[in-house]
């Protein structure tokens, strides 16, 4: 039995071949195309390239691992959230997809909060409206693209419309549709209070399946694209933050996970769903059946670090900076970043927050700005532990994922700035692999999403904090906590 996990990322499309023990057989991405942003604050990316992108990873993982599409048993999918795929009546793309990062929808934000009431959104939803969710991306292009709104017919979120490609089955899973501002999250269903408060018809939607289960077979259209074999089941799979936790093992309450990737997530598993008064962390339904979870999101985690890369031009790599700031004492001597280059989520809710780098003095480096980096990143990661705390979310073990878990410096930079031991996991295949273990559960391999975890997920590598090195970030991180509060004005002023 080999199983197949796919997630359909921001730069790329990675395709994960599993043993039935959960071993790393092969693996393959390939890149999308950049994404654009005609004006400022805008990301749009083509699903046609997602298609293509996947269509071939999963070609080229089956090509490495020696193997054909009839060896695999089942197949489950992970992307990235909130993603806006507006379809018409031929389930025909009507314009590029708004993505996670898109930060135009203020003023329907605003409209939402204004006809429904904010308090009475989180009751309905357990989030609050953000201009990253799927719900106000549709009000945006209902407003101003009067035209292709006449012939929408039906949303599907990126890793949804890959799975359509794949089977021509239309479907999404209790994780991913939580953050579209449309899901009832405390009962699992989609809102219809909430839909018929917005003026959009339930038609819309996909039809909702738990992420384990079984909701789509190959097609031949998908089978002659990709070389998986048609009649090959397809899991409902998850968003790519509850995906990757199921990759990481986070499934009981205690467990947490630092994910940092192009954004940086703080996850943690809850047997209940745990809401914040203020909706500065969201609450969605978790991978696992009967399971939620709660979230921070910091917008520009990993980009911040590949944004001063792109600064700086061809000939310079991330090992070359990350040596330079590894020569660097604790702290960045006094040099703070703030990386709220998209606008930012967690704690501040503040789509027109900008990116800060502030404290410089004639004898600072280049190292001094890098390390500066990692560490304003790791603090806005620390604001949700902190907000975790005042919800009484416990953060017993703390898992790292993503770039922030390959890098020794950031790995020491994190377990320092969050005063606690951090885990690295043996697979570090993200999202996807948490993908694959959740076709394991479909295909009755494992009984349940737990019980694929304990057997396949294992801890690879410990990382202690240095409690020197704590004791300056921790002087360091209630100098950045005032750095939002000073700047804030100014913010509104520049946007």
């Amino acid at each position: 039995m080999k199983l197949l996990g796919i997630d359909v990322g921001t730069g790329g499309t990675r395709a994960v071949i599993l043993s039935e023990t959960g071993k790393v057989l092969a693996s393959a991405t390939h890149e999308h195309a950049a994404f654009a942003s005609l004006q400022l604050g805008w990301a749009e990316q083509d699903p046609h390239d997602w298609w293509r992108a996947a269509a071939g990873a999963i070609k080229e993982a089956l090509q490495k691992a020696g193997i054909t599409g009839a060896d695999i048993s089942c197949i489950g999918l992970a992307g990235q959230m909130h993603g806006a795929v507006l379809l018409d009546e031929n389930n025909q793309v009507l314009r590029p997809a708004l993505i996670w990062c898109d930060q135009r929808t203020q003023a329907q934000c605003d409209w939402v909060n204004e006809k429904i009431g904010a308090k009475r959104i989180i009751e309905l939803t357990c989030n609050p409206a953000l201009t990253n969710f799927t719900l106000t991306k549709l009000l945006w292009v209902r407003e101003n693209e009067p035209e292709i709104w006449k012939r929408f017919r039906r949303v599907l979120l990126p890793k949804d419309y890959v799975r359509f490609r794949l089977t021509g089955e239309q479907a999404i899973d209790m994780a991913d549709a939580s953050g579209t501002l449309m899901l009832d999250v405390a009962n699992r269903r989609w809102s219809e209070a909430m839909m018929s408060a917005a003026n959009l018809p339930m038609s819309c939607l996909p039809r909702l399946f738990e992420s384990p289960e079984v909701c789509a077979r190959i097609s031949e259209e998908g089978a002659a694209a990709s070389g998986l074999k048609v009649g090959t089941p397809v899991v409902a799979g998850a968003g790519d933050q509850a995906g990757g936790a199921v990759g990481m093992g986070i499934v009981r309450p205690g467990s947490v996970s630092a994910t940092i990737g192009t954004s940086g997530v703080v996850f943690a598993a809850t047997d209940h769903p745990a809401m914040d008064a203020q909706g500065r962390v969201h609450t969605f339904c978790h991978a696992i059946p009967g399971q939620w979870h709660v979230m921070g999101v910091t917008q520009a985690a990993g980009l911040s670090l590949r944004w001063f890369l792109d600064l700086l031009g061809a000939g310079v790599s991330y090992d070359e900076l990350t040596r330079e700031a590894g020569a660097v004492p604790s702290g960045s001597a006094g040099v703070l970043w703030a990386p709220y280059l998209m606008g930012e989520r967690t704690p501040h809710l503040d789509p027109k927050a900008r990116g800060a780098l502030v404290g410089f003095t004639a004898s600072h480096t280049r190292g001094h700005v890098v390390r500066s980096i990692l560490e304003g990143v790791a603090f806005s990661l620390k604001d949700t532990f902190t907000l975790f705390e005042a919800m009484h979310v416990l953060a017993s073990s703390i898992r790292l994922g993503g770039g922030g878990a390959r890098s020794k410096l950031w790995r020491q930079i994190q377990a320092d700035v969050y005063g606690h031991e951090v885990e690295i996991v043996e697979a570090e295949e993200g999202a996807a692999y948490g993908a694959a273990l959740l076709a394991g559960v479909g295909a009755k391999h494992w009984n349940s999403v737990e019980e694929a975890c304990a057997a396949a997920v294992h801890v690879a590598v410990r990382v202690q904090p240095d409690r020197a090195a704590e004791q300056v970030l921790k002087q360091q991180y209630s100098l950045y906590r005032q750095l939002y509060v000073a700047l804030k004005p100014l913010f509104a002023q520049m946007s």
